[in-house]
């Protein structure tokens, strides 16, 4: 039994690395171990873990759109720039963006969303001069990734609150 225990808690650790760094299922992991070890133990004693679990998912959800939300309206961002951040994400998810010497996927993922930011508020701006065009849209790009980033950073704190509580009701590892 304390092997499995051991096991799932390393899972969720790779969640909170996940609420952290994009492209990695974050919450989501936590929860998934939490059910794993309520189903082995019967959910005895697990109320209030698997509860904080729930609202930390559903509260990852909601700030991960209102974080990004956030740093667009600071920084004047239009549809167009959130919609290239998307974009830009999903591309270098992907490793469509074009080949760097450096970094790899996870660079991409973290580069891909302002450069989409970019381009995409740049295509929005285009009845505005080249150098002003320039300047709003690196200021929305910059604005939408610091958004995330803030974003990721609560959503980090909430996983690890979350195993911390897992770990306090549930330690030592005995099936009941």
């Amino acid at each position: 039994m304390a092997f499995l225990y051991g096991i799932l808690v390393i899972v969720m650790l790779v969640g909170i690395a996940g609420a952290v760094i994009p492209g990695i299922p974050g919450a989501s992991l936590i929860l998934g171990a939490i059910l794993v070890w309520g189903f082995i133990n019967g959910f005895s004693g697990m109320a209030w873990t698997l509860g904080i679990a729930i609202l930390v998912l559903v509260s990852s959800i909601s700030i991960d759109i209102l974080a990004t939300y956030w740093g667009a309206k600071q920084s004047g961002a239009s549809k167009w720039g959130q919609i290239g951040c998307f974009v830009g994400f999903a591309l270098g998810f992907f490793g469509l963006l074009p080949a760097l010497p450096f970094g790899g996927p996870l660079f991409g993922m973290l580069f891909g969303p302002f450069v989409g930011a970019v381009v995409g508020e740049f295509l929005y701006r285009k009845d505005m001069e080249f150098s002003q065009r320039l300047k709003l849209s690196v200021k929305a790009g910059i604005g939408i990734v610091v958004g995330s980033v803030v974003g990721n950073i609560i959503q980090g704190a909430l996983a690890i609150a979350t195993v911390i509580v897992f770990l306090v009701t549930t330690w030592p590892p005995v099936s009941s």
